[in-house]
């Protein structure tokens, strides 16, 4: 066990513990399965995020019978942070995601899901090794890198630091909430190197829908309806092109795992009902 990052409130079920990967010790959450275990879930964050995105999700996705464990990337809040943008390319944080799946899967495929720029991840992991995945389920994310996307944003931390980003949208005198609060401390504690390296990912990634759909590993293309960070339309034709199932989750943006998690969680355990 190892102690939670920040101040949030958290469910009790989630239990603390750490992965060793190439990178070093990498923080993770595990819940375990209501009633009869059906197999095991991971679950990859996105740009700027970490394991605590999944926070709300966790305990549900348990309910349904999954072990489910979520984990922060290299130089993400308190996990390992190597030193230099280099060691923050697309196959760096794929060979991670190999090393958690292989260490949680017990010798049996994982149900991998990738939420946002962790889709990217999740697909270079899939293609590193398809035989440690059940499936693959893409949420709120893209088929590969836009050119120029946060290239301002990347230039301000690179001279200020990442702190200076969350300040950008909380000026001083700002009445902060508690989720305020953790979003500063994880921007604080998370590395430069990180967002340096993961921007350029999202500016450069390659589009490997055909690589991914010729595993043969089903595939799910989730996003919610209002979701403003990959095009909807943009994600709605990669599904086509990985021939993949394809839901809309209501009420939800960008983090349908916070701003829906029970229809999220009633989705995935669908989804992974129907692959083995």
């Amino acid at each position: 066990m190892t102690a939670p990052f920040g101040r949030l409130a958290l469910a009790p079920e989630l239990e603390h513990f750490t992965v060793q990967t190439g990178a070093g010790p990498l923080t993770a959450f595990r819940v375990s399965p209501v009633g009869q275990r059906r197999g095991v879930a991971l679950l990859v964050p996105g740009f700027t995020g970490s394991k605590e995105d999944f926070r709300l999700l966790l305990p549900l996705i348990a309910a349904h019978g999954w072990e489910v464990v979520s984990y922060s990337q290299r130089g993400q809040a308190d996990s390992a942070a190597p030193a230099g943008v280099e060691n923050y390319r697309l196959d760096n944080f794929a060979a991670d995601a190999v090393d958690v799946a292989r260490a949680i899967g017990g010798g049996d495929p994982v149900h991998l899901v990738g939420h946002s720029l962790g889709g990217l991840v999740a697909r270079a992991a899939l293609l590193r090794g398809p035989a440690l995945f059940a499936d693959l389920t893409l949420l709120c994310s893209g088929p590969g890198g836009r050119p120029r996307s946060h290239e301002a944003d990347a230039l301000l931390v690179a001279e200020h630091g990442t702190l200076a980003l969350w300040a950008l949208d909380h000026p001083a005198g700002t009445t902060l909430t508690p989720e305020d609060e953790f979003t500063r401390d994880r921007f604080s504690a998370s590395s430069v190197d990180n967002y340096l390296g993961c921007a350029l990912i999202l500016q450069t990634a390659a589009d490997t829908s055909a690589r991914v759909r010729a595993t043969g590993v089903p595939t799910l293309v989730a996003h919610g309806d209002t979701d403003d960070a990959w095009p909807i339309a943009a994600q709605r034709r990669m599904a086509e092109q990985l021939g993949a199932r394809y839901r809309v989750i209501p009420q939800a943006g960008h983090l349908p795992n916070l701003d829906n998690p029970g229809f999220t969680a009633a989705m995935l355990n669908d989804f992974w009902a129907t692959t083995g």
